[in-house]
């Protein structure tokens, strides 16, 4: 199955870095997202960021607690995120933690594709077994 739609982040709230070397800064984020579409609801994200000097650089590792709407069901779980831009060529896992699914979603597995459109905003696709 899949689910579609949108979200938009708030609360995006980074800390100074807690290391940087040789260019290089390591640091904590927290965000909020609400999602609209298929799957309906909130999430809390907590990642680490890495930035290096050049622009087209960096990447993180980020833990997202959804509470949700999805299929007709309601519940949580945890999307673990891995994310890296090397000069511009991006690449981003975006996995469903096997086990964290509560609720009705007890069970749920997949993977998140996450889209970012010309105009900055963001859209989801949700591949997924219940």
């Amino acid at each position: 199955m899949n689910a579609k739609g949108t979200f938009v982040t708030f609360g995006w709230t980074p800390q100074e870095p807690y290391d940087v070397a040789d260019g290089t800064a390591l640091a904590f984020v927290t965000l909020s997202k609400t999602f609209e579409g298929d799957l309906a609801g909130s999430s809390s994200v907590t990642m680490i960021v890495s930035s290096s000097e050049r622009e087209d650089s960096r990447s993180y590792v980020a833990m997202e607690r959804v509470s949700c709407a999805l299929g007709g069901r309601e519940g949580t779980f945890v999307l673990q995120h891995n994310a890296v831009s090397d000069q511009g060529e991006d690449s981003l896992v975006c996995a469903v933690v096997p086990g964290s699914g509560t609720g009705g979603l007890t069970g749920l597995r997949g993977r998140m594709q996450i889209l970012v459109a010309p105009d900055g905003s963001h859209s989801y696709i949700l591949d997924y077994e219940l």
